[in-house]
């Protein structure tokens, strides 16, 4: 069920976005109480009851799958991800990483270089993997450019992948040596 997998990707998001999500349990329908907290920090929209439903079924799965955990504290319920939710979130926030282009180059240049030890080669290639999907120039080895912003995207990436700061670092620069064909890559002049 595609539209349910795709339901659970935005609860799990939504909570991670979140940090967790406390409803008054006055009432045993305690889901329909947060499902709404849930859907402003996802920013997802019901436009039919069927949609809630599925909403309330692929809830319902994950917390049965141990990616989400509900707890009753003093009246309180809170809604939080186990660290196998906080995983499953994490790849769907990296899966949807996108760097957006700006309308005006402002001629600075995003440099992204990290220093990823031999015994974490799995990581190192996989942060690789993810910085060309992001469509980011490879200078070097591990040097990676970008005329466009995406320290916040480096951010979550850092994160995904638990990287110390000395192990990744963004530089902002004015002018890089030669940079025809790094200009004729994003089509910028």
């Amino acid at each position: 069920m595609k539209n349910g997998k795709e339901i659970g990707k935005i609860i799990l998001k939504g909570i991670l976005a979140s940090g967790g999500i406390a409803v008054a349990a006055t009432s045993p329908y305690f889901v329909s109480r947060a499902l709404p907290k849930i859907f402003k920090y996802a920013k997802y929209e019901l436009k039919r009851r069927k949609k809630i439903k599925n909403f309330q079924r692929s809830f319902y799965y994950l917390k049965s799958q141990d990616m989400i955990r509900t707890e009753n504290r003093g009246g309180q319920i809170f809604i939080s991800l186990t660290s196998e939710g906080k995983k499953k979130a994490g790849k769907h926030q990296i899966d949807d990483l996108i760097i957006k282009p700006a309308k005006k180059w402002d001629k600075k240049w995003r440099v992204l270089i990290f220093d990823i030890k031999e015994k974490h080669k799995i990581k190192r290639e996989s942060l690789r993997g993810k910085i060309k999907e992001l469509g980011l120039y490879q200078l070097q080895e591990s040097v990676w450019v970008c005329p466009y912003e995406f320290q916040k995207e480096m951010e979550i990436l850092r994160a995904f992948f638990q990287l110390k700061n000395d192990e990744m670092k963004v530089i902002t620069a004015s002018e890089i040596e030669n940079d025809e064909k790094i200009k004729a890559f994003f089509r910028i002049g």
